[in-house]
């Protein structure tokens, strides 16, 4: 059974300038590769690389979610915030850069946790995305709910560039 996601915002504004964001792990529109699941442990997180985020980015956001989790809004799958504006990617297994903000969560642990969708359930897609940030910390504390990081970080979003790939099981 699948309870199903109205969404009704995208959480950044409209009209948002996008750059690019692409993935040696996992390709838009494909299935994620076994090795970033979270069914049996937290997974690894793929590599991300990004290009062309505008003059005057200050920090990135990097998000993961699946908004056809059979939760009713979705579930966060990963993240992360402050990151440094000089960073052009993350590598596959990311250790944050220095003074970026690894975030909770909905699966109750702190940064990235795979996808695990439930069995016989619909292919549930992931959204990847980066953000360009006109503020070098958002100044959240660590633990501060990935919907209210997504809030602020959508007031501050000069950018942002994302994909979606897919997983069912």
């Amino acid at each position: 059974m699948h309870f199903g996601f109205k969404k009704v915002r995208t959480g950044l504004p409209t009209g948002l300038a996008h750059f690019k964001l692409t993935s040696t792990d996992v390709r838009a529109g494909k299935p994620i590769p076994a090795r970033q699941w979270g069914c049996d442990d937290a997974g690894l997180s793929p590599q991300l690389s990004w290009s062309g985020a505008p003059a005057g980015t200050k920090s990135f956001a990097v998000t993961l979610f699946d908004p056809d989790a059979p939760t009713g809004s979705g579930f966060w799958h990963w993240v992360a915030w402050d990151i440094p504006a000089g960073t052009t990617s993350l590598p596959t297994g990311a250790v944050l850069p220095a003074g970026s903000v690894s975030g909770p969560n909905d699966g109750g642990g702190v940064g990235y946790t795979g996808p695990c969708p439930p069995t016989g359930d619909i292919t549930h897609h992931y959204v990847f995305t980066v953000v360009a940030l006109s503020l070098p910390t958002l100044d959240l504390a660590p633990g501060t709910s990935p919907a209210v990081v997504g809030y602020v970080t959508g007031h501050n979003a000069l950018a942002s560039a994302s994909f979606t790939a897919t997983a069912q099981q």
